[in-house]
């Protein structure tokens, strides 16, 4: 199925008690809709899933489905390093009937390879639904090279890989490729492949779909926000577009949390300099 091609990994807005805003979670959900993301990936790295129980993971889940179902495509992260859990949430998710499952491979573990073919063999005799990889060695201290992806490729219901690691990016044999980082989604769409699963278009969303719409300007396009992929790296992704959303008015408060941290000071001069210099924060205060 086609899940779009400018998808958002979604911050998963707390409240001042560190509980999940659901209210604040709706309001963004809308306004990405409105402002370029042909989709939303609720519960993945950016969204502070590893920080999220089950029910608080689930019922982002739920009601991302509740409220967008039909207006954007949603994606539900529900990996694990822990093949029963990943299993357990896989099946709870496709109860609640997003569009497509996310699954990174299991981190910390370090599985051989064949400890990861077989986790995802389980994963996916647990869903009928599309399954898409998640390749980041940066944070799972494992790679899946591309030979290995192919082989996963066979199994029922994975369909995409979601490739953080620019070392490998080639087309797969029956796998769609989306861009695992903002820098590489120029590259994906040059290779004709489907888009990125992208941080900035919280921000940039509707420029980020000028890349898929224009494609004779996508250089120049990228080029023109190159700096604001530097510049969210200041401090944890969620952690800075959290702060970046809050100073324009989009989310009441940055709070992350733990281990996560609010930004420093200096951290969000970053921000807010890069906002201004977009021309961001003129445009909320003209509103």
């Amino acid at each position: 199925m086609e899940l779009g091609s400018i998808l958002t990994a979604m911050v998963t807005p707390f409240d001042g008690d560190g509980r999940v805003d659901e209210d604040a979670a709706v309001a963004l959900m809308h306004h990405l809709a409105e402002h370029g993301s042909d989709g939303l990936v609720i519960c993945g790295t950016t969204g502070e899933a590893s920080t999220l129980n089950d029910e608080e993971h689930l019922g982002m889940i739920r009601l991302a489905v509740q409220e967008m179902r039909g207006r954007c495509t949603l994606v539900a992260g529900v990996g694990s390093n822990d093949t029963r859990h990943a299993v357990h949430l896989t099946e709870r998710a496709t109860e609640i009937g997003p569009d497509a499952l996310l699954h990174v491979n299991p981190y910390y573990n370090r599985p051989s390879r064949r400890g990861i073919v077989r986790h995802y063999e389980e994963v996916c005799r647990a869903t009928d639904l599309p399954i898409v990889l998640y390749n980041i060695p940066q944070r799972t201290g494992s790679d899946m090279p591309n030979d290995l992806l192919a082989e996963l490729a066979q199994l029922e219901n994975i369909v995409a890989v979601k490739q953080a690691n620019a070392a490998n990016l080639a087309k797969i044999d029956g796998l769609r490729i989306y861009a695992g980082n903002d820098d590489l989604l120029v590259d994906v769409l040059e290779m004709g492949e489907a888009g990125g699963i992208l941080v900035a278009s919280h921000l940039f969303g509707e420029e980020m779909h000028r890349m898929v719409d224009e494609p004779d300007h996508r250089r120049e396009i990228d080029q023109s926000i190159k700096d604001v992929y530097r510049d969210m790296t200041v401090a944890p992704l969620a952690c800075a577009t959290k702060a970046a959303l809050t100073l324009l008015g989009i989310l009441p408060n940055a709070t992350p949390r733990l281990p996560y941290v609010d930004l420093t000071e200096q951290e969000q001069g970053v921000i807010r300099s890069m906002l201004e210099r977009h021309g961001l924060l003129q445009a909320v205060a003209r509103d």
